[in-house]
C-alpha cells in the first residue's frame, strides 16, 4: 500500500513521481481493491494490458479514468493530483492563471481542469440539517456604488438583484452548510431547499423576517431576528441569531471578489459547491480532503458544457 502521509506539495510531488504510482492509487481510491464496470456495476471484469479492462456484459473497454473528471483529459494525473491538492488546499482557491503557472499548462487548460474539478464539489453540498439551523440569503455581484456612473444599474439597493445572482444557504451549527443560486429570494424558491435539506422534526430553524420564510413556523420550530429593528441577537434568547450564515457569506464573497474577479451566472454554482466544500471540510487535514475529492471523482464534464 502507498505511504499517503502527505502534508506538503513537496511531499504530493515526491510521493506520485511517475504516472502508474497515480494510476494505482486512483483505483485504490475508485474501487477499493475491487474493480467496477463503469457500464455494469454487476459484470464480471477482465484486466487486459495498459491498465485496461473490459466488462464481460458489454464488451466495452475502460480504465480508472472512464466516466471520471479525467477521462479523455491529455493532461498527466501527476498535474491533475497537484491541481487538485492546490484547489482543496487553498482557503480562498485559487485562479486558473495561477495554477497555469504552478503546473506549466496554457491558462485556458488550467480553466478547464478547475471547472471540471468544481464538478465534484457538489459532493459535499447536499446534507441533510438538523438541531440549529440558520437560513439566509446573500446576493454576489460588484457594488453599485462602486461602478462607473454610466454603468450604475439604477434601483438595485437591498434586495433587488437586477446586477446580482441570489444564493440561499442553510448553515447547522456546528455543523455542515448548504448553498444554491436560486432564480429569486421568494417563497416558492427558497422554502423548497428548506424543506429538502432541513430536517424538520430536530430543528430549530433560525431565519430574518423576510417574507419568504413565512409559514415555514408549520413545519420548523421557527426563530426570527427583526433585521428591519436593528435586531442582530434576540434580546431573550442570546442563541436565536444568524451570525454564523452572515459571516460565512464574507467568506464567499471575498473569495469570488478577491481571487476570481468575476464569475458569470452561467458558472456560479459551481464556485459555491467549491466554498460550500471547502467549507464543510475546514476541520480536516489537506490530505483527507485531495483523498476525499479522488474518491468521488466520478463526474465528467465535457468542454461543450462549459462554454
Amino acid at each position: 500500500m502507498l505511504d499517503t502521509n502527505i502534508k506538503s506539495v513537496y511531499q504530493l510531488v515526491q510521493t506520485f513521481s511517475t504516472e502508474q504510482i497515480c494510476i494505482d492509487y486512483l483505483e485504490e481510491q475508485r474501487w477499493g481493491g475491487i474493480i467496477e464496470s463503469p457500464y455494469d456495476s454487476d459484470s464480471k471484469v477482465y484486466k487486459c494490458k495498459n491498465n485496461q479492462y473490459r466488462c464481460k456484459t458489454t464488451g466495452k473497454y475502460f480504465n480508472v479514468k472512464t466516466g471520471t473528471m479525467f477521462e479523455n483529459s491529455k493532461i498527466s494525473l501527476r498535474k491533475w493530483f497537484l491541481a487538485i491538492w492546490l484547489v482543496t488546499s487553498h482557503k480562498k482557491g485559487i485562479s486558473s492563471l495561477q495554477l497555469a503557472k504552478d503546473i506549466d499548462v496554457t491558462q485556458k487548460t488550467a480553466w478547464f481542469m478547475l471547472q471540471r474539478i468544481r464538478s465534484c464539489f457538489g459532493i459535499e453540498n447536499n446534507n441533510e440539517l438538523e438541531g440549529v439551523v440558520e437560513c439566509d440569503e446573500t446576493f454576489i455581484g460588484g457594488k453599485n456604488k462602486n461602478r462607473h456612473k454610466d454603468k450604475k444599474v439604477p434601483f438595485s439597493q437591498g434586495r433587488s438583484y437586477k446586477d446580482k445572482v441570489p444564493v440561499m444557504g442553510m448553515l447547522q451549527r456546528d455543523g455542515k452548510m448548504n448553498a444554491f443560486v436560486v432564480t429569486d429570494t421568494k417563497r416558492n424558491s427558497i422554502q423548497p431547499l428548506i424543506y429538502k435539506y432541513v430536517n424538520p422534526e430536530t430543528t430549530v430553524l433560525i431565519s430574518d423576517e423576510w417574507l419568504g420564510y413565512n409559514g415555514l413556523s408549520k413545519y420548523y420550530d421557527h426563530r426570527i431576528i427583526d433585521h428591519s429593528k436593528k435586531e442582530y441577537v434576540s434580546l431573550q434568547d442570546k442563541s436565536v441569531h444568524t451570525n454564523n450564515i452572515e459571516g460565512s457569506w464574507r467568506i464567499l464573497k471575498n473569495s469570488v471578489n478577491g481571487m476570481y474577479n468575476y464569475v458569470s451566472k452561467k458558472h456560479l454554482q459551481k464556485y459555491v459547491d467549491e466554498f460550500v466544500y471547502r467549507f464543510n471540510l475546514r476541520k480536516v487535514t489537506d490530505q483527507e480532503k485531495f483523498r476525499y475529492l479522488l474518491s468521488n471523482s466520478n463526474v465528467r464534464t465535457k468542454y461543450r458544457e462549459l462554454c
